[in-house]
């Protein structure tokens, strides 16, 4: 092959890989799974142990990717740190487990660890967020692969909504108010009854996203202005872009 064509093929492939790496660091794995991986290193070794024992106790292979992306996740949140087989908690890692009020805190420190949910931070606090096809080109404007933006998007709003950073309320992108504040570390639980239904039993399945829009829900009878009923069911509907699928035609 002459020298011109080789320089070439060498560019286009240096060209292609540009577009599959990103070039800010993102995780693959929502912060909510980062601390289960915390939690469970907590609970069965105290505060270090083989990465083998780690992904045992979450029935899991250490060289299989899932496992290595929880690591990886947590590793870029800094709740842990990893060296020699072993994994061991950080500080943040500790204080992000600690019920007597400092997980809060530790939850938006966690989310800022990252230079991708930073960035955004910077150029939509006090905004509602704009659709998923608007932060995902924003996403490939700040360094995010084309072929990544999708999982980075959905790691980042998953993310977000554990740390508090989406108001409730407004559906503001905002940092927690208050973040030294006692709050327990348990999921909420899910309503006893939804849609008219008798009740009773835990709707475990459920996503927190979808469970924490049905908490806001008014009491029947009580005053909702329209305004706010039209900006809640588009947080709904943007929440189940979020964690369904679309049905695959193929």
């Amino acid at each position: 092959m002459p020298d011109n064509d080789i320089a070439q093929v060498t560019t286009a492939r240096e060209e292609r890989g540009k577009r599959v790496r990103s070039e800010i660091e993102f995780p693959y794995s929502d912060l909510e799974s980062a601390v289960e991986l915390t939690r469970m290193l907590h609970s069965k070794a105290g505060s270090s142990c083989a990465t083998e024992e780690l992904a045992a106790w979450m029935n899991q292979s250490a060289t299989g990717g899932t496992f290595r992306t929880r690591v990886s996740a947590a590793k870029l949140f800094g709740l842990i740190e990893t060296g020699q087989g072993r994994a061991t908690l950080t500080q943040l890692g500790r204080s992000i487990l600690d019920k007597s009020g400092s997980e809060r805190a530790a939850r938006v420190e966690a989310f800022f660890k990252v230079e991708l949910f930073r960035a955004m931070y910077e150029q939509h606090k006090g905004n509602i967020l704009p659709p998923p096809a608007a932060v995902e080109r924003q996403m490939e404007q700040l360094g995010v692969s084309p072929k990544q933006k999708e999982r980075a998007r959905q790691t980042f709003m998953k993310s977000a909504h554990y740390a508090g950073f989406i108001d409730p309320g407004t559906g503001r992108f905002i940092k927690p108010g208050n973040v030294g504040a006692a709050r327990d570390d348990a999921p909420a639980e899910p309503p006893k009854s939804v849609g008219g239904g008798s009740g009773g039993g835990e709707s475990s399945d459920i996503d927190p996203i979808i469970r924490g829009l049905l908490a806001r829900l008014p009491k029947s009878g009580d005053v909702w202005p329209e305004n706010e009923r039209k900006l809640w069911l588009q947080l709904l509907e943007g929440s189940f872009k979020l964690i369904y699928k679309e049905k695959d035609d193929n």
